[in-house]
């Protein structure tokens, strides 16, 4: 009974219109920032730190640029690994480059020449959809992967391809211990999903679900398809290729095109597809089930003393993933994001049946 609503009254438009309308939602989020600005840099391990977190923060902001594009705008993409890709070789050549050059300056500007490759990849949207849009976007996958290989250029004149960064530092303060690696990613994590989630709420987020749900009538009453597709597909890939920035500098350190391959893209669009398709919220869910469920099943056998082999667990590990994978899309096709929202409607509820 504690989450009502009861005697919140709204006497302003921009009340009625906040992104947290009810004051227990904004309390929790501040919370949880709080926990994670201050209590999990002292108290979490090493270990968590390099292992979960960090992979958890860069891969909830991949999948977050990916959502919008696929979730918000309805376009299904298959090269958001290349996407992330560009970013990273593009912040590279700058930070290796150009003298003095900030680190955040550079992953933005990787950003920026990722969102430049995505609008270009994204003109086939124009006219295709569907499967042949996911068969277009997947030609960026390869074509990516062949240049990084190939044109000696994008990786300072390194043949195989193979690049690395090293001593990071933001406004004089260096980033070396995993705790500062991952304040600097939350950072980045906290700005962007402010900025996508206002985003999403406004006129252009409205114009990418209405290309979504029927581009046929959304073009009838005004909306402009090659805008919001366009839009939809550059803010997207923004999004992407700071991440990417952010897996091969903070993450990886040392990197190569196999960093960035075909099944990066897969995996992010599980994540948002499990999460919750066109939910913000979903974005981070279907992050951690990626990342911190494989983790959980190939320790499960030690921690109940389960003598198995190491590549038996792993065995398991794939199957039992794959397996509950499939269950979570037949149970809920609407993803985790939809049944935490179910589980709030409920609570709002409880106890009456109505």
């Amino acid at each position: 009974m504690l989450y009502r609503e009861n005697g919140q009254f709204k006497t302003s438009y921009r009340a009625d219109q906040q992104v947290f309308p009810i004051l227990q939602d904004r309390v929790a989020i501040a919370l949880l920032l709080t926990l994670a600005v201050v209590a999990v840099p002292l108290l979490a391990s090493e270990y968590l730190m390099r292992a979960v977190l960090i992979p958890f923060l860069i891969l909830s902001l991949a999948a977050l640029g990916l959502n919008i594009l696929v979730g918000y705008c309805g376009q299904i993409s298959l090269g958001t690994g290349a996407f992330m890709a560009v970013g990273a070789y593009a912040a590279y050549n700058f930070q290796v480059r150009i003298d003095g050059m900030p680190v955040i300056a550079s992953l933005l500007l990787g950003g920026v020449f990722a969102t430049l490759v995505g609008v270009f990849f994204g003109i086939p949207s124009l006219r295709i959809k569907g499967l042949y849009l996911a068969v277009a976007t997947l030609a960026a996958q390869f074509f990516v992967d062949w240049a990084f290989l190939r044109i000696r250029w994008f990786t300072h004149d390194n043949p195989s391809g193979s690049v690395s960064v090293a001593g990071l530092s933001v406004f004089g303060f260096a980033i070396e211990t995993p705790a500062q690696k991952y304040l600097f990613c939350l950072a980045f994590l906290i700005v962007f999903a402010a900025l996508a989630k206002n985003l999403v709420r406004g006129a252009i987020g409205r114009e990418w679900m209405a290309i979504r749900d029927m581009d046929v009538a959304a073009a009838v009453i005004g909306i402009r398809p090659v805008y919001a597709k366009l839009t939809a597909f550059a803010v997207s890939s923004f999004i992407v290729g700071v991440s990417g920035g952010l897996w091969a500098f903070v993450y990886l350190g040392s990197w190569e095109p196999a960093a960035f391959s075909i099944d990066r893209s897969f995996q992010l669009l599980f994540m948002v597809i499990i999460g919750g398709l066109g939910s913000i919220m979903g974005s981070f869910f279907g992050a951690a089930f990626i990342v911190v469920l494989p983790i959980l099943l190939d320790n499960m056998p030690q921690w109940f003393g389960i003598p198995l082999d190491t590549a038996m667990a792993s065995h398991l590990t794939f199957m039992i993933f794959g397996s509950l994978i499939v269950f979570f899309l037949i149970v809920e096709p609407h993803g985790l994001a939809r049944l935490w929202s179910t589980a709030k409607e409920k609570l709002r509820l409880w106890p009456f049946p109505h």
